[in-house]
């Protein structure tokens, strides 16, 4: 069994002024709610084998914040995570994936579209919030009977959802 953990980026700021927003930081709350998520991972015993993080600073940013509960030593940054779509996602998930568990810090719409696409069921709960929206630093959490690097679409379970409001 292998298992994807999607993490969308914490509570970013707006954007500056002449600034990009690739280079956005998190806000205070941001770094809490993703040392919070965190935390619960590693309650529930959701270790992740690798990260896969995208470049930018909001996901660098929760990234830095969860990893003091999950010491992982396999992380790779990638700025595809930061300009993909959901089918880049799964590709890169894939030729990363190997037969343990991976947790992806990326962006929306396309950690919602992950997640739907590749849960063909789920926990009740869990399927109905991703279907009204994936929050910010909220927490999929999909189950694999394959290696995750030959996941299609509808092979996962989402077996639980966390966000911030949940704890």
């Amino acid at each position: 069994m292998s298992r994807l953990y999607l993490l969308r980026h914490a509570k970013a700021k707006w954007a500056e002024p002449g600034s990009r927003d690739y280079d956005r930081a998190l806000e205070l709350s941001g770094k809490a709610d993703a040392d919070n998520i965190a935390a619960s991972m590693l309650l529930a015993g959701y270790m992740p084998d690798r990260v896969l993080c995208s470049g930018a600073k909001r996901a660098r940013e929760t990234w830095e914040a969860a990893a003091r509960h999950l010491p992982v030593t396999d992380v790779r940054y990638m700025d595809e995570l930061y300009s993909s779509d959901a089918t880049g996602y799964v590709d890169i998930i894939r030729s990363a994936g190997g037969d343990g568990s991976v947790l992806v810090v990326g962006h929306n719409p396309m950690m919602e579209d992950l997640a739907m696409a590749l849960s063909c069921g789920g926990e009740k709960d869990a399927l109905a919030t991703v279907a009204g929206g994936f929050p910010t630093c909220g927490l999929a959490v999909i189950r694999f009977s394959t290696p995750l690097s030959s996941i299609a679409p509808e092979d996962g379970y989402l077996e639980e959802f966390v966000a911030p409001r949940d704890l």
